[in-house]
């Protein structure tokens, strides 16, 4: 964003965010949706190349407890697959961050982020 690589930057589930990060949001015009406005379907309609960055820790810790920073309130599987399929545009590239294999139980985590990744590689194939 700092270097305008990028024209939109959309930031969905977001629970808590401190000063700086609000500053920097607002600097850069970064859409962000809270936890409380969802669903947004309609705001993960794009024009042109899609890089989707899916943070694992946008969950709630009952669905991925392998995670870093837990934060009660986050999204279920089923409505982040939800707003993946919302996404529009030809999808580029993508990356799951914040997986934390040390404090995963029972591996729940690592099975909830490949179920992710399989649903944007499927988009990807589709050519959606």
């Amino acid at each position: 964003m700092e270097e305008r690589l990028a024209r939109r930057l959309v930031q969905v589930g977001i629970r808590t965010m401190v000063g700086h990060q609000r500053e920097q949001a607002e600097k850069f015009g970064v859409d962000v949706i809270e936890m409380r406005s969802l669903p947004a379907y309609d705001r993960l309609k794009s024009q042109g190349p899609v890089y989707i960055s899916f943070d694992i820790d946008v969950l709630d810790p009952a669905f991925a407890p392998g995670i870093s920073h837990r934060e009660p309130g986050g999204m279920t599987v089923r409505e982040a697959i939800a707003h993946l399929h919302a996404v529009e545009g030809s999808i580029v590239g993508v990356d799951l961050v914040e997986f934390n294999p040390e404090q995963d139980v029972a591996g729940m985590t690592a099975t909830v982020a490949a179920k992710m990744m399989k649903e944007i590689l499927g988009k990807m194939i589709a050519g959606q």
